[in-house]
């Protein structure tokens, strides 16, 4: 029996082999929370082996994740010959080694504020933070997972203060909110003025530029070294996930992924718990060698 989605259907069990023949698959790409990184946040001897040998397969991989620019250190051992991330869920592009952000696709302050206004009006009781490509700061009432970078203060001045550094994403949290309820509503009467997904299990939003996903940089990326959508293995397992899963030519869901990923993907793999990436990959890589 497969998964049961959010209306209550039982979504099919998927595929575990990639649609592509191994010599095809020229980039992988992946989240991290969830997907690569087991739920310590550590990264696997047996994930760390994988990764290396699909480079050394000539097979580029890219980190594709919502975590913002200093939450990278976990991956920073792991990189093998690669060495660039796709963060803020496409709203930057960042060089681990060197800690620089190569490139950015920013929120512009004047429409974080008319969206939060939108959700405000919509959704009474939210509360915002902005993440800005490398200081996180907070209204009152928004409990942060991590010490920000100073008191808080209404989002007004916090969209009109550290303006040298591009905002990357604006977040939206409620008290009382279901996640995917909050999610459905900010998307109702907000999904024009920017983009807005959620990653975490709890009513937090990460609302981007328009246009701006991990999709849309994953695909400039690819563009740029010449790698076609049709020949991207991709793998998440949060909405935030879905553009890029949807944009990839070969899909994968991991065991434990939220039931819009499960219902979205082509494919299945275990759980991140059980190393499902690396086993992908493993297989690709195993294929590719015998062919």
């Amino acid at each position: 029996m497969g998964a049961v989605g959010e209306d209550g259907r039982v979504i099919p069990p998927a595929s575990a082999d990639p649609l592509l023949p191994a010599p095809a698959v020229r980039l992988i790409a992946t989240d991290l929370d969830g997907t690569l990184l087991r739920d310590a946040r550590t990264v696997s001897q047996r994930t760390v082996d994988a990764l290396a040998a699909a480079e050394a397969a000539g097979i580029d991989v890219f980190f594709v994740t919502g975590r913002p620019a200093r939450w990278l250190d976990v991956i920073a051992d792991v990189l093998a010959g690669h060495g660039l991330a796709i963060v803020a869920n496409g709203a930057g592009l960042y060089e681990v080694r060197t800690g620089a952000l190569v490139e950015a696709f920013p929120l512009p302050e004047t429409d974080a504020l008319e969206v939060a206004r939108t959700l405000r009006e919509a959704l009474p009781g939210t509360v915002f933070a902005v993440e800005r490509a490398h200081v996180f700061r907070r209204e009152p009432g928004y409990t942060p997972g991590e010490p920000d970078g100073g008191a808080p203060a209404p989002l007004e001045q916090l969209l009109a203060e550290d303006l040298d550094q591009p905002l990357l994403k604006l977040l939206a949290k409620h008290p009382d909110q279901d996640p995917d309820a909050f999610l459905a509503a900010a998307l109702r009467v907000a999904g024009r003025q920017a983009e807005i997904t959620r990653s975490s299990e709890t009513a937090l939003l990460e609302i981007s530029g328009v246009g701006v996903s991990k999709a849309s940089t994953l695909a400039k990326c690819c563009a740029e070294r010449g790698v076609t959508a049709a020949e991207v293995v991709a793998f998440g397992d949060m909405p935030n996930d879905l553009a890029m899963l949807g944009w990839a030519g070969t899909s994968y869901a991991v065991a434990n992924a939220h039931p819009a990923v499960l219902a979205a993907t082509t494919h299945r793999t275990a759980s991140n718990e059980e190393d499902g990436v690396a086993q992908v990959i493993e297989r690709i890589v195993a294929a590719r060698r015998q062919g």
